[in-house]
């Protein structure tokens, strides 16, 4: 599972660690046997969604993505900051006429509205589902454009609006089976304090959902469908303790495979200029994100000149190819636990620790091969130089490495892999001539390395979603 977006604002750059990593993971266990389902959890419902859209029917005066000219997912962002911000301005009020911050945090008009419509949600109230329906609408739309600029796909798309429902029969069940207690004020409650956690609320006073809800009906819905041996989720470290405790939760309950949910955790993504947060409106959009990307690829393209014979379609796809292709693999090159800051400079290096780098030794290579024909023929033993056996000492290397990427989950395996052997085929390269070589059978013989390296570079840049171009 990976992406889990929620529909009240558009992917940030998080997000895009995120999709990158369970892509990528996906196809390194898919390339070692494994039968992968990818899914992702849209969190298309619960108290942040009513915001923006209470927010709507204050402030936007009827507006739609197509009357403002905006794309759904970050039309519908904004009033998710206004709501944030005209929040601020009641609990200030409220402050000002005397209330404690708690008090007027919990009193504020919009907070009450947002709380009720949420109610009215749940109650399926035909107008609040219209809204809902609508506003979704135009979160989705966006959400596949990205999703379709970025290579990202999923097997299975589920809802929280439908998990939810086996999750809180499940809660129900659990009460029966004194898994969980209920309050007096009628919440419900789970006790983890034996097993070194806290208490945890599962359902509130009103009978309404929270998110863990929705997540253990999800487990369900998962091992139902599809009979699963493992279960990874892709979420960032700030929700350890959550998958901790859904996980313990699972286990209480006897939900088949609870043991085997793993929490595949990663470190947050800063820009060099900061942290991102969406409900101030800075947040650091993936769309703009990926834009800036391929315009920089544009520019260092354009600045080493080598465009001049492709047509003006081959560019925009090159430069399509180049920027994404750098980001991808400046954010798979680092191991998933660690927190990064995301360089778009840095990622589009030609000749750095890049994505580039190793398109580029692709692109090269392929441009070898164009001239020369690597012929089907059985070698006579040959003494190797050092450099030649470099190269064929790291090609030997690959299905070990693959295979330690799908047992870590950790792609950064394959980036490191693939970097280091596009050094070593330009190392090679820079000394000795494959055209001119000493003899007939050395000519082979490198060109035989350089088919099986352009060959590893793409299947290797492949399980990290990047595209190799047969020319740059």
């Amino acid at each position: 599972e990976y992406s889990s977006p929620n529909t009240n604002k558009p992917l940030h750059l998080g997000h895009l660690r995120n999709n990158f990593l369970g892509w990528s993971v996906a196809g390194i266990l898919e390339a070692n046997g494994y039968e992968v389902f990818k899914s992702c959890i849209v969190n298309d419902r619960g108290i942040h969604i009513c915001k923006s859209m209470i927010a709507w029917q204050m402030f936007a005066d009827a507006a739609t993505p197509e009357t403002t000219h905006t794309k759904g997912d970050h039309f519908v962002g904004e009033y998710y900051v206004k709501f944030n911000d005209e929040y601020k301005k009641q609990v200030q009020q409220l402050i000002d006429a005397g209330k404690t911050k708690d008090e007027a945090e919990k009193e504020a008009p919009i907070m009450k509205q947002a709380q009720q419509m949420l109610f009215d949600w749940e109650a399926g109230k035909p107008e609040v589902m219209e809204l809902w329906k609508t506003m979704n609408g135009w979160v989705y739309k966006g959400f596949e454009e990205t999703y379709k600029k970025i290579g990202s796909d999923f097997d299975k798309t589920y809802y929280e609006s439908n998990t939810y429902l086996l999750g809180k029969k499940t809660v129900e069940e659990g009460l029966v089976k004194g898994v969980f207690e209920q309050e007096a004020d009628n919440s419900v409650w789970i006790d983890l304090t034996t097993d070194g956690l806290d208490r945890k609320i599962v359902q509130r006073k009103d009978g309404t959902s929270v998110y863990i809800t929705q997540d253990i009906g999800l487990a369900q819905d998962k091992y139902n469908e599809y009979k699963i041996d493992q279960s990874i989720y892709v979420i960032g470290d700030e929700q350890n303790y959550h998958m901790k405790v859904l996980k313990l939760i699972a286990e209480k309950l006897q939900l088949p495979n609870a043991k085997n949910i793993y929490h595949l955790s990663y470190g947050m993504v800063e820009l060099p200029t900061g942290k991102m947060k969406s409900r101030e409106g800075t947040v650091v959009d993936a769309d703009d994100i990926v834009d800036e990307m391929i315009a920089t690829a544009k520019r260092h393209t354009e600045e080493l000149g080598k465009v001049k014979d492709f047509e003006p379609s081959e560019l925009e796809a090159l430069y399509h190819t180049i920027g994404l292709g750098a980001m991808k693999f400046y954010l798979l090159r680092v191991d998933p636990k660690k927190k990064m800051i995301f360089n778009p400079e840095e990622s589009i290096d030609f000749h750095g620790f890049t994505g580039p780098f190793v398109q580029y030794t692709y692109a090269r290579i392929k441009s070898i091969l164009r001239k020369e024909t690597a012929e089907e023929t059985t070698l006579t033993a040959t003494p190797l130089l050092k450099l030649e056996k470099a190269i064929l000492v790291s090609l030997e290397q690959f299905s070990t490495v693959l295979e330690q990427a799908a047992t870590e989950l950790n792609p950064s395996a394959i980036a490191i892999y693939v970097f280091n052997l596009a050094k070593a085929f330009n190392s090679f390269y820079t000394v000795h001539s494959i055209a001119n070589a000493e003899t007939a059978e050395k000519k082979q013989l490198r060109l035989q390395l350089a088919m099986m390296t352009s060959n590893v570079l793409k299947k290797g840049m492949g399980l990290l979603g990047i595209e190799v171009p047969e020319r740059m």
